[in-house]
This record gives C-alpha cells, structure tokens and sequence, in this order.
C-alpha cells in the first residue's frame, strides 16, 4: 500500500538536495507519495510562519516526515525548529549512524558506530533565569521515564540488528545526580540484556577515544547535550556531515533528516552533496518497511562514491547535486 508522507523543503540547500532525493526515491521504485511543503525563514519572510499550519496538519496525519535543514531566525526570539519539532512531537530518540566508506578518505578506517541521543530534555529544554546582570543560570532536566526509553531502545537495536556493545556516555563524576541517574538507569537496563556488552565512559574521555580508537565504539547511548556533540565528531570521523544521516523516533511520530545545516553558502551554486538526506531517506524507508529499495539505493550510492567519477566538492570532486544524482540514478 502507498505510503504518503510530508517533505519539508527547507532553506539554503534544503530545497536542491530534496528535489534530488525525491528523484532518487522515484527512480529506485520507492512506494510513496509526496505532500510538500516550503518551511524555515524564507517562509516566514514570505507569510509570516516558520511552519505554515497546513505542514503541520499533513504531519498530523502522515505520522511520517522528510525533513531538509531549516535555518532557523537568528536574534528574532525564534527556538530552533528542530527543537520545536521533536517537544511536539514527542521524538524522543534521535539516531545518527556513521559508517566509514571506502571511496571517501579520511585518517579513519572500518568506523561503523550509532550513536543514540536523547532528543527532548537535558539543557535543550531551554530553562534558562537571569539571577543578576551578571549572572545566569541554565536549568539540566534529566527523567527517569525520557532515560529508560532511550536506554532500552538502544539495548533493543543492538540485540534486533546483531551488534555487540552498548556504552553510555556521560558526565556523573560532575553532575552525580542528573547524569548519575542517567548511569544508574544504563546499568539497571543492561541486566536485561546479558547478551550484550555493557560499558560507560565520561564524555571528554569518550571524544579522545573517538579519535585514537574508534573501532571500539559500536552503540552509545547518551543525553541530548552529548549526543549532539558527539555525533558531530562522529561525523568527522567519516568524512562529514554530508555524510551523516539521522531519524528522530517517538512512540508516534518519526522525522527522517541530514544532520549539517542550510548552507546558505553554497545555495543555489548546484554543487552541494545530497548524501545525508538519501541515507536518511533510506532509514525511513526501512522504517516504513520497504527495505528492499532502501537496499537498492545505498548499493547505488556505494558504487557512485567507490567509481568517484561524479563526487560533489565537498568529497572532492567537480560533479553538480544533478550530476551526482543522474549517477546514482544511472546505477539503480
């Protein structure tokens, strides 16, 4: 049955590297249809809303969402919208897998590692008081109902797609009981799972780890702040954020969206990387259970990327997004 789901065109590059994915999408056989909608600061410019109320009515009811980067208003009293998307829609476990390839060098080798956030409370709640002119407090929330989830969701990947260890990351040697709370409920969880490796680590350890070692990591699983940054670092591991793919899961919900930002930079020049979202788009299509042309499609990209014939600038070649696009098109 023909799913249909919203797309967020987004800002900057947003809506080229859309235009793209949907073209790969359709070519590859994807079942889908398309509801989609312009969003960001171009909109709000033009009508007056970051998000028209029609983009949030078809999410509403598609309960499915490719999302490209929005550039959120700077200095305009603005939250940042992927903020505002996952506290209403309750996506609680973003999902950033970052995976070495082949065709795309970096000092690294052999990096296959996910990395499990926690997407609704810590300092991303945006509690923050003005004590005095000179002082401000920021306000840490750490549940034990947003820990659990997150936690046990990243036992169940594990055991579900046959990987070994699970590590939280964390910082209870400081915060002994936001983040010791988050550490006491990893290890309650990890009891259930006696099949799977267990292990922690402080989060400033963790990123050295990540650069002298990485092929030790394989799930971690850690709070918003960590996990943001982590994840970044990740990425570079592998070549960048034009690489690095993400979901956003609740218990209703899911946004499927690249990582990196709007680009304003490269906007319109046709030479940015589509990548981030097509692996994006290929997680949704698994989530939606069409995994065969999720398969088809990073096989296409594999070969694209390993040939490096029609590689965008930023990997280091001289293709435009459509250049790269008709490649991949061309191997399906």
């Amino acid at each position: 049955m023909t799913k249909t789901i919203t797309v967020f065109k987004g800002d900057g590059i947003g809506p080229e590297i859309t235009d793209a994915v949907l073209k790969i999408l359709n070519a590859a056989g994807a079942d889908l249809e398309y509801e989609i909608f312009n969003v960001g600061a171009k909109e709000y410019e033009k009508n007056g809303k970051l998000i028209p109320d029609e983009a949030f009515t078809s999410f509403d009811k598609n309960k499915v969402l490719l999302k490209s980067p929005i550039t959120t208003p700077v200095g305009k009293g603005f939250r940042s919208l992927n903020v505002t998307l996952r506290k209403k829609y309750d996506l609680y476990a973003n999902i950033r897998p970052a995976k070495s390839n082949k065709a795309v060098k970096t000092p690294f080798e052999n990096v296959d590692l996910i990395v499990f956030r926690e997407n609704t409370e810590d300092l991303y709640v945006g509690v923050e008081e003005q004590i005095d002119e000179n002082t401000v407090h920021a306000t840490k929330i750490i549940t034990r109902a947003a820990s659990q989830r997150i936690i046990k969701d990243a036992f169940e990947y594990a055991v579900a797609h046959n990987r070994k260890k699970v590590t939280c990351v964390h910082k209870a040697n400081i915060l002994k009981m936001s983040d010791g709370l988050f550490l006491s409920i990893f290890y309650d969880i990890a009891k259930d799972y006696p099949q799977i490796q267990a292990d922690d680590k402080i989060v400033d350890n963790t990123c050295m780890q990540l650069v002298m070692n990485p092929q030790q990591f394989d799930i971690m699983v850690m709070p918003n702040l960590y996990g943001d940054i982590v994840s970044d670092l990740t990425s570079g591991l592998i070549g960048g954020l034009g690489l690095l793919p993400s979901s956003n899961l609740g218990k209703d919900y899911a946004m499927f969206e690249a990582v990196h930002g709007s680009a304003p930079d490269i906007a319109g020049k046709h030479i940015a990387n589509p990548t981030a979202l097509l692996w994006s788009a290929c997680m949704m299509l698994e989530y939606l259970g069409q995994n065969d042309v999720a398969g088809k499609i990073r096989k296409a990209v594999d070969e694209v990327l390993n040939e490096g014939k029609h590689l965008t600038p930023d990997l280091h070649g001289t293709a435009t997004t459509e250049e790269y696009c008709e490649a991949i098109i061309a191997k399906l």
